[in-house]
Parts: C-alpha cells; sequence; structure tokens
C-alpha cells in the first residue's frame, strides 16, 4: 500500500518504540500475533465441541439460556471472526496511519477480555452469562477504541469505513446479549444474523480494497484488473438494503432482490479482477474463492426465495466459505509478511491447508442438495475437515506467531 512520507516516518517511529518496549514477549508486539494464535486455537476446540454436539448429543455448554445452536453461531461470529479482525485491524491500521497500536500489557488484556468471554458459557455459575456479555462487549468497546484512535490521530479517514462496521458489530453483540436475557424480543435472532452479515460486509469492503491488489502484486507478470465506481457504489448500497430488509424489516422480496443484484454486480467484479495466475498462488486463489463463495451465498439467498431452496445453505455459503476461506488465507498472508518472510514463498503445505477448507465448503454446501440421503455424513465431514485444516494451520503458524520476526525487526 502506498504511505504517505509523514505516515512512513511514524511507522518507522513506532516501529522503534515496539522494538525498545516489548522485544521480551514477542507474542505482544503486534496484534495480529495473539489474536491469529489464540482465534485459530479456539475455532479448533469450538468445531470440536459443535462436532461432539452434532455427531453424538453431548451438551457441554452449561449456560441454560445460551442454547448449542445459539452458542455455535455466536462464538463463530463473535469470538472466532471477530478476534481475526482485531487481529488484521490492530495490525494493518499501524501500517495504514503510522500510528502505533496496542502492544504489551494493553494488548494483554485486550486478549483476555476476549478469552474470558470464550470461557463464560462452560462455567455452571448463576453470574455466567452475565459475566459473559460483561467481558465480550468490553473487549467490543476497547477494541473500538483501539482502532479508532490512530485513524483519528493521523486523520486516515478512509478508513472509518471499517471502523463503523466494528462499532456495528458491537452493537449488534449488544442486542444479541439483550436478547437472551429477555430485554428485546427478537434480539438473540437480529443480533446473529446482523452479525453476520457485517462480517461479511466488511470481507466485502477490505476486499475491494486489497485482493485486486495482491493479484497485481502476486501474480509474476503486468496485469490490468477492471475495477468499476459504479459497482462499488452499488454493491454498499444494495448490501446495506439487503442487510435492513432481511434482518430488521423481514421484506423478504426486497432482500432477494437485493441478494440477486449483488450476486450479478460481484460476480461482474471478479470476472474483471480474473487473471489466470492467481490459481498458482494458493495465498491468491483462496482470497478469490472465499469472496466466491459469498457471491454464491447471494444466489442462493435470491433463489431460495423463489424456490423451494434451504435457506441455510446461503447462510454457511457466507460463513463456512466465504469467512473461513478468507479469515484463514488473510491469517497466513499477514502472518508471513509481518513476521519478515516473503509471501511469495509459502510454506508447502498451505495449498493442502486450503484445499482442506475449501473441500469442507462443498461438503457443507454444495454435497447436501447434491445426495440429501448422505446429509449427516457431508456437515460431519465439513467439521472434519474445518478442524483438520486450522490444526495443519496452527502446526505450520504458531511458531512464527510466538517467535520473533526472522528479519531481527520488530513486529
Amino acid at each position: 500500500m502506498r504511505y504517505s512520507r509523514l505516515a512512513r516516518l511514524r511507522y518507522t517511529l513506532v516501529t522503534m518504540q515496539t522494538e525498545m518496549t516489548t522485544k521480551r514477549i514477542v507474542l505482544l508486539q503486534l496484534g495480529f500475533r495473539p489474536f491469529f494464535l489464540f482465534a485459530s486455537l479456539f475455532t479448533i476446540i469450538a468445531m470440536s465441541l459443535w462436532l461432539s454436539i452434532t455427531a453424538f448429543n453431548h451438551h457441554p455448554v452449561a449456560i441454560i439460556e445460551l442454547a448449542p445452536l445459539t452458542w455455535h453461531a455466536h462464538e463463530m461470529i463473535y469470538g472466532y471472526a471477530i478476534a481475526v479482525m482485531a487481529g488484521f485491524l490492530l495490525t494493518a491500521v499501524r501500517n495504514w496511519t503510522g500510528v502505533q497500536t496496542l502492544h504489551g500489557l494493553p494488548l494483554m488484556l485486550l486478549v483476555l477480555l476476549w478469552s474470558g468471554a470464550r470461557l463464560m458459557p462452560f462455567v455452571n455459575h448463576p453470574l455466567a452469562l452475565p459475566m459473559m456479555a460483561m467481558l465480550d462487549l468490553i473487549f467490543n468497546l476497547a477494541l473500538c477504541l483501539a482502532v479508532l484512535h490512530p485513524i483519528l490521530k493521523s486523520r486516515h479517514h478512509k478508513s472509518l469505513g471499517l471502523w463503523f462496521q466494528l462499532a456495528a458489530l458491537m452493537a449488534c453483540n449488544l442486542l444479541f446479549y439483550l436478547g437472551l436475557a429477555g430485554l428485546a424480543g427478537n434480539g438473540t435472532h437480529l443480533g446473529l444474523y446482523s452479525g453476520l452479515y457485517l462480517i461479511i460486509s466488511f470481507i466485502l469492503l477490505l476486499g475491494r480494497r486489497v485482493i485486486p491488489m495482491f493479484i497485481r502484486n502476486g501474480v509474476g507478470y503486468p496485469v490490468t484488473l477492471t475495477n468499476r465506481r459504479w459497482i462499488d457504489i452499488s454493491c454498499v448500497v444494495l448490501l446495506l438494503i439487503f442487510i435492513v430488509t432481511e434482518v430488521f424489516l423481514s421484506l423478504s422480496a426486497i432482500a432477494a432482490l437485493c441478494a440477486a443484484l449483488l450476486f450479478l454486480l460481484h460476480a461482474i467484479r471478479m470476472a474483471g479482477w480474473h487473471t489466470p495466475g492467481i490459481w498458482k498462488k494458493p495465498l491468491l486463489w483462496i482470497l478469490y474463492l472465499a469472496y466466491g463463495w459469498i457471491t454464491i451465498g447471494m444466489a442462493i439467498t435470491a433463489t431460495a426465495y423463489l424456490f423451494d431452496f434451504n435457506p441455510k445453505l446461503a447462510l454457511h455459503a457466507f460463513a463456512y466459505g466465504g469467512i473461513g476461506l478468507m479469515t484463514i488465507g488473510m491469517m497466513a498472508r499477514v502472518t508471513l509478511g509481518h513476521t519478515g518472510r516473503d509471501v511469495a514463498e509459502h510454506p508447502a503445505i498451505l495449498g493442502w491447508v486450503f484445499a482442506a477448507i475449501f473441500i469442507g465448503s462443498v461438503s457443507r454446501v454444495v454435497l447436501p442438495v447434491l445426495v440429501p440421503q448422505w446429509h449427516a455424513a457431508w456437515i460431519t465431514s465439513s467439521q472434519l475437515l474445518w478442524i483438520i485444516a486450522f490444526t495443519l494451520f496452527m502446526i505450520v503458524y504458531a511458531p512464527m506467531l510466538v517467535r520473533p520476526r526472522i528479519d531481527g525487526k520488530a513486529g
């Protein structure tokens, strides 16, 4: 990305500051390190528990108000996905603004807030739910403030769009907890669905910003990619209308129309980004396929309104295919770049990691439609492939996340 001279100077100064103050604790030097590590570990544990619930009817969640399905949905959105967002933003915003983001003790406290909220569902105590809500919402607020500070200090206003989505996620998480507490009639449902779509919105906005750049820089030959301003604006407006009409107003016809138009516009955008060199680079095709799953999710949403089609398939196209592929792809790329490694020289096993989670997304979304009599087997296989993919990812990437940069720099 292009930086102003002032941003570059700030970046140099804060890098030196970070090196002096947090060199002894590598894991706390920059946000991507602890959040990528613990998000990956958490999603392995959470998916393993979900597998035990669906396959063996084992219910480990101790909070009565938090049904297993509700726990699974909430923790994949507000536990796993937002942790990856936290790691990415606390790292990227420092680069974009040249202003130091959380590190050292403040970063550790932020991670502890997130971790405490993840543990509370398994505590058998009457105050477990209020404690979970308090820890989770304080984490949301602290993360919002931590990301906003460098943006305002540097006047990097073009990053406010991503921040507003982070703030909206905090509001939706509050709505979720109010619903669980019986203080907002349909708050649990609204909080989950709005949270999912806000994560998708964040991915689409970020993807528009970085995926074309990654492709141009990564394919190894000159390429001109097509981006259209009218598509950029239309996608933002239509997605906003889709979220409001689908989640809050239950205007299914309008939501389906928006989904159909979004499918068309994002398909056109993806066609403008395509070049054959993508398929030779795992760190490119994983992001491209993740974006494609979100596009397919819009198509399924529109189709489900017109025909007898299971709308939950769209949710898993968004969640497993879109969020799953995008988060593991971005964690893999960001970790390589910010530990001093060449992103063009990725670990050999990475292609197999990405292939496992992509096959899992096919097993979760496509195969239940093609071979419905084996529905339970497809679900179980998708869960196992998710666990396998992230376990392999952890084996390769955990050492990078806890060890110093190979170039000797801080970060």
